[in-house]
């Protein structure tokens, strides 16, 4: 394989896509070659947000208002909590769950 000179699709500007870069997309299986340049690619990751360790976007998780059944200290738990069972704050969830 031989480096390709590709024109950016945002920039204009003339990149290379190098054999190296070419194998890297062969051996992943992708069969298009890149249409922005390293510095676009870039800026449009960064623009997209954080992302979580497998590159998906994950939801915000809705947080609900509870007191702690130990202390009786306010908190913030990522589910409903029902009348029946006992919600612990960090604190005294940690001791009791070990």
């Amino acid at each position: 394989m031989q480096d390709k000179n590709i024109t950016c699709k945002v920039c204009s500007e003339t990149f290379v896509f190098t054999a190296n870069e070419q194998e890297f997309y062969k051996e992943k299986g992708l069969t298009n070659d890149p249409q922005k340049c390293p510095s676009c690619r870039q800026a449009a990751k960064q623009s997209r947000g954080p992302r979580n360790d497998r590159g998906f976007d994950r939801p915000k998780r809705e947080m609900f208002p509870a007191v702690c059944s130990e202390c009786g200290k306010s908190t913030m738990v990522p589910f409903k909590p029902s009348l029946d069972k006992p919600v612990f704050c960090s604190d005294c969830f940690r001791p009791n769950h070990r």
